[in-house]
């Protein structure tokens, strides 16, 4: 998975759009930020980076994001698991 590719599974799993960006620092929302030296994933509230995680691959940053807001989508209950 790739930035390109992170919006349409995001969609897939119920994740409204206003919750991510992309490319740029946002108030309110899960940020996943590129430069050359690496890809930052964190939760901007008031100014400020919480939850902040740095990855030196563009793909595990991408999962990492995925798999925490699946997981809060779980807790919700908006996302279910089948079971057997």
């Amino acid at each position: 998975m790739n930035v390109e590719q992170l919006p349409e599974w995001l969609t897939r799993i119920g994740v409204a759009d206003d919750v991510v960006s992309l490319g740029e620092e946002a108030e309110g929302r899960w940020c996943l930020l590129s430069d050359e030296t690496g890809h930052e994933v964190f939760w901007q509230e008031q100014g400020n980076r919480y939850d902040w995680a740095r990855f030196d691959d563009e793909s595990v940053a991408c999962h990492y994001l995925f798999g925490r807001l699946a997981w809060a989508q779980v807790a919700r209950g908006s996302l279910t698991v089948p079971t057997a």
